[in-house]
């Protein structure tokens, strides 16, 4: 890459939020209690996010009440007061969620010529990455193909590419691990990209998962709902031995537009097929004992759903 803007720089809360929103700009703060999944959303601007009073809410929040911090990466219209795609106003940051590998892949990122330098690379814990580009003049339904592009190229996180995604705030706890961390940022470079930046390939059916397996069950109408589409899809992946992990993030981002907590939705699906595929190999094998557990299978996240897989 041939950016050499500026040295790299750690950067705080107000200072990330400054960089990269207008002050008039109206975003969604996420806060997630990964004990309770109790969550609250607020729809407030920029500048009064920056506020000390909002950031003293915040951190009480976070440090005496135990909730993650996120924050909606692109401005929401004027008068909304939810996050859908409908309500996105302009496309402002790309990122890749990095979660598997991430020293490598983040390394891949920083020495391709297909993407750009990237703006921000937030360390959320031990190993793991979330990494943005601001950038201008992109197309809502061009960002998220450019999304799915980068989270193939570079191994991210398939789940996090929609355009309604919420990231971690820098300067923040992150409560996931037993060992609380905290979120830092580092910014990389001032400039502001456009769509010739990236030059990954984009395939003009390049979309989301779609499950059309079959499944034994049928609605009175004698059709298939999407949910038992859904569970249809999982069964069918776990039997094949997929991870359950990627199984569930390829569901929760299909839903994350009619699902309130696409994840929680995701994780219960996945579950309640492992379930059924134990009781067929218990049935098969005469001893449940023999049952393979999903919780080992997923890894320990799959004990703690929530409304978006915490980094």
């Amino acid at each position: 890459m041939n950016d050499t803007d500026r040295p790299a720089e750690n950067i705080g809360t107000c200072e990330y939020l400054v960089a990269g929103f207008q002050t008039s700009d109206q975003l969604a703060i996420l806060l997630r209690n990964p004990d309770s999944k109790e969550i609250i959303q607020r729809v407030t601007t920029a500048a009064r996010i920056t506020q000390p009073s909002f950031q003293q809410w915040l951190r009480f929040k976070n440090e005496r009440a135990g909730f993650d911090v996120y924050i909606g990466m692109n401005p929401l219209k004027p008068n909304a007061r939810t996050r859908t795609k409908e309500d996105i106003l302009a496309i402002r940051h790309l990122y890749v969620d990095l979660d598997h590998e991430g020293p490598k892949a983040l390394a891949d990122i920083r020495l391709s010529e297909l993407v750009p330098k990237p703006s921000y690379v937030l360390s959320t814990s031990p190993g793991k990455f979330q990494v943005i580009w601001r950038v201008e003049a992109i197309s809502q339904e061009h960002a998220e193909k450019l999304l799915r592009a980068m989270a193939r190229r570079f191994t991210a996180d398939p789940a996090a590419t929609d355009s309604t995604r919420v990231l971690r705030l820098p300067g923040f706890l992150n409560h996931k691990y037993q060992e609380k961390f905290t979120v830092t940022a580092q910014r990389l470079s001032d400039r502001v990209y456009g769509v010739h930046d990236f030059k990954l390939r984009i395939e003009y059916d390049d979309a989301p998962y779609q499950p059309t397996h079959r499944t034994p069950k049928r609605n009175r109408k004698g059709d298939l709902t999407q949910s038992e589409h859904d569970w249809a899809y999982a069964s069918r992946a776990l039997r094949r031995g997929d991870d359950p992990e990627e199984i569930i993030r390829a569901i929760a981002a299909y839903r994350s537009n009619d699902k309130p907590d696409p994840e929680y939705y995701a994780r219960h699906t996945v579950e309640k097929a492992h379930a059924e595929l134990q009781a067929e190999q218990a049935g098969a094998h005469g001893s449940p004992d023999d049952r393979t557990d999903f919780s080992s299978m997923a890894g320990s996240a799959s004990r703690a759903p929530g409304y978006q897989k915490p980094r």
